[in-house]
């Protein structure tokens, strides 16, 4: 079934839109659909923290349509800019024209040695594929009832690394008055890893004082 939201350039707009992302990594549930790049296109830009739920859901499907639709355009435009495929041809031209300037008989200068060097560092660059990432959604289990869940939340969001970008959170009821908190992160695959996150950071002490476990719910490459 389709998902459509009106009025995604308004507040009122996007706080439906944020409300609806509560607990969920896309749309639909925890998989990219069409349904994401439909409401992607109409939303102008990343909201940013006056839309927690939007803004990260906005930059995972940034990201997956990066990682997907390298050099072709997809339809939609990524983030605010051209699509790869569009740029790509704009900038062939100018390579064609560097080539052309080149003086093929005579003496090679040191300017020429650096411009040569500095187009294969360009090219080299443009071939290395960019680190992959993933969105998770983890539940952090307080003690008991007693834990302050304010200051369990503190304790989480206060682990800082590297490729760690922690998003929109929430606090769901368990049962016998005790609470867990859910929280979304993003993170960078060659530089966090969450189990390392759990065991080393989140249950050791200081922490610990406030975190009894920690189970991941949905782990989704973007």
């Amino acid at each position: 079934m389709a998902v459509t939201f009106s009025d995604l350039h308004t507040e009122s707009g996007l706080k439906s839109l944020n409300d609806f992302l509560t607990g969920k990594s896309y749309i639909s549930g925890d998989k990219l659909t069409k349904d994401d790049i439909k409401v992607y296109a109409a939303v102008l830009k990343n909201p940013g923290d006056s839309f927690p739920n939007v803004s990260q859901w906005y930059n995972c499907v940034s990201s997956h349509l990066i990682a997907s639709f390298p050099g072709k355009a997809v339809g939609v435009s990524l983030a605010g800019k051209a699509d790869p495929a569009q740029s790509a041809e704009a900038k062939s031209p100018a390579a064609d024209d560097d080539d052309d300037d080149l003086d093929l008989f005579g003496d090679e200068t040191e300017e020429d040695k650096k411009a040569a060097e500095e187009r294969e560092a360009a090219k080299k660059s443009a071939k290395k594929k960019e680190s992959g990432k993933s969105s998770v959604l983890m539940d952090v289990k307080p003690w008991d009832d007693e834990t302050d869940m304010k200051q369990l939340e503190e304790a989480v969001r206060s682990v800082e690394m590297p490729g760690l970008l922690w998003g929109a959170s929430k606090l769901v009821a368990v049962g016998y008055g005790i609470k867990k908190l859910q929280i979304m992160l993003t993170i960078v695959d060659d530089l966090v890893s969450v189990d390392t996150l759990i065991e080393e950071y989140l249950t050791v002490e200081p922490r610990n004082e406030y975190i009894q476990s920690c189970d991941i719910v949905a782990f989704n490459k973007i």
